[in-house]
């Protein structure tokens, strides 16, 4: 029973990631409810699925490490762009190749990882969550196109959401606060059916089993843009992901080498293919669950694998996952402000510790934040290009990413650069004697 707590504790610090990327990018793309919930289902269900395999670990993949996966944010605003431009079965290709690619790459990668420094990923994951932005305050007014949007009912539920998620953050701990984006959905929900603002017809039409389907959403198409935006996250996925495999590895007393990583990378890609295929999302390691790890000292790998069992036991049952597809988009809006705030403080936190140690990297946050930022707003400036070339200036996203690596290469990796800074110390040492 201690064990099944355990393991409902992390289900649930996880679970509002889950539901919250398939619902906003569902949303975004006009599924229908009866789409919506096999999204949400199959999102959950195979969250559980790459779970497990990075917790079984075998001679080609698993870190065997207590790692819970869940659908990065980072992929969001990406998927949203890119199905709004190439339609959802670009989406799809899209993860497929970057799941093919993570897997060719992941014997490479920690060679490969020195061209995604924290000045880089941290810009990345700035201008992805500053795109993300725009979709929130879209989904406070009620979502964009809808016929009461910024009603004042809307405006209450969102804001509500979300001085409800604050305060629940500011004034409780450990686990709790671990769940309080979960809660604040939940509060919202309830306080809009007294308002009359939430149907629960998908609820009693979903059925109570369904069974797994590839290509749900049709067969995946390529587009080379929506490809390279794709690679780009995956990357950023893997950085992210080997600092929680090494948090692991100190948490659990186990050191994590070369061989491990590989595993570890592998599993990931072959998640995130198997997300593609079945019409789900790409998968990395959850920080939170790592925080719930350090609060509770519990670093079992069954409790893990006893969660990933869970998940995919919910993602069968449609009735569970349309309960997530009841959530009013006032509501939603409101916990997405909070959740894509995150991942700009999430950025602004890796950016933290480098953007102060020279005025080049200050000039590669600029460059790169305004160039990503500015080709979202304005995407139409490269529209006389080759298309060659606009395959890199299309998406703000992957403007902005290539500049950052671009920039990087300049100010920080090129021969010169690197023996100024070897006789950096030096000089220094000297000033001061």
């Amino acid at each position: 029973m201690k064990t099944f707590t355990l393991s409902l504790q992390h289900l649930l610090a996880m679970y509002a990631g889950a539901v919250l990327v398939p619902l906003v990018v569902g949303q975004s793309l006009g599924l229908t409810t009866e789409q919506l919930t096999y999204l949400v289902g199959i999102d959950i269900l195979m969250s559980g699925v790459a779970t497990i395999l990075q917790v079984i670990r075998n001679r080609y993949f698993g870190i065997g490490l207590p790692i819970v996966l869940g659908c990065t944010f980072t992929a969001v605003g990406p998927m949203i762009a890119i199905g709004g431009q190439y339609g959802i079965s670009a989406i799809y290709g899209s993860i497929i190749v970057s799941g093919v690619f993570v897997m060719l790459i992941s014997r490479f990668f920690g060679k490969l990882v020195r061209f995604f420094p924290p000045i880089v990923t941290g810009t990345v994951v700035t201008i992805i969550g500053i795109t993300l932005i725009p979709v929130a305050i879209n989904n406070m007014g009620g979502g964009e196109g809808a016929s009461d949007f910024g009603s004042m009912i809307n405006i209450s539920l969102a804001f509500g959401t979300l001085l409800f998620i604050i305060l629940l953050y500011r004034f409780s701990k450990g686990f709790i606060q671990s769940i309080s984006i979960l809660l604040g959905l939940a509060i919202g929900t309830i306080v809009a059916a007294f308002m009359g603002k939430v149907d629960f017809s998908a609820v009693t039409e979903a059925s109570y089993l369904h069974m797994v389907q590839p290509f749900y959403f049709g067969m995946p198409t390529f587009e080379w843009s929506a490809i390279i935006t794709m690679v780009l996250v995956a990357i950023v996925s893997l950085v992210e992901s080997t600092g929680v495999y090494f948090a692991l590895g100190d948490i659990t007393e186990k050191e994590v080498n070369e061989e491990d990583l590989t595993r570890g990378y592998r599993a990931e890609g072959l998640a995130v293919l198997l997300g593609g295929i079945f019409n789900a999302f790409p998968y990395t390691a959850f920080s939170q669950n790592v925080g719930l790890m350090q609060m509770t000292g519990v670093k079992s790998l069954r409790v893990i694998m006893i969660t990933g069992g869970m998940l995919v036991t919910l993602g069968l049952i449609p009735k569970i996952a349309a309960l997530a597809t009841i959530i009013p988009t006032s509501v939603l809006g409101g916990a997405m402000v909070a959740m894509f705030g995150m991942v700009i403080a999430q950025g602004i936190k890796m950016l933290s510790t480098v953007i102060m140690e020279s005025s080049e990297n200050a000039m590669i946050v600029a460059c790169s934040v305004g160039m990503g930022l500015g080709v979202t707003v304005v995407p139409e400036l490269f529209k006389q290009f080759p298309s060659s070339i606009q395959i890199l200036t299309s998406n703000g996203i992957v403007a902005g990413s290539i500049t950052a690596i671009v920039l990087n290469i300049i100010f920080n990796m090129t021969p010169v650069r690197m023996s100024q800074k070897q006789k950096q110390p030096s000089a220094v040492r000297q000033e001061s004697a």
